[in-house]
């Protein structure tokens, strides 16, 4: 158990990263899954268009600290080529 003050605050402070690092998670899944529905239906101007707005949102995900920049570099690289071969 927290004892000293700054532990009890620390305590509060991850609660609340954490309730925001699952939210900016989340949003950054769901624009991944409209790239990702586009591609299944084969239209390729509608997975172009979702790619084109799944970036940014991935790309801030690295900022923020939230994903590993390798990671979204990898996972941004997959979803480009999938989109290009449709």
């Amino acid at each position: 158990m927290a004892n000293t003050p700054q532990a009890r605050k620390r305590i509060r402070r991850n609660a609340r990263r954490t309730e925001i690092n699952g939210a900016r998670m989340s949003r950054i899944r769901s624009f991944v899954k409209k790239v990702e529905a586009a591609i299944e239906g084969g239209n390729k101007e509608e997975a172009a268009a979702a790619l084109k707005a799944a970036q940014p949102e991935m790309a801030r995900g690295v900022a923020r600290g939230v994903l590993h920049k390798n990671t979204v570099a990898r996972k941004m690289s997959r979803l480009s080529k999938r989109v290009a071969s449709l």
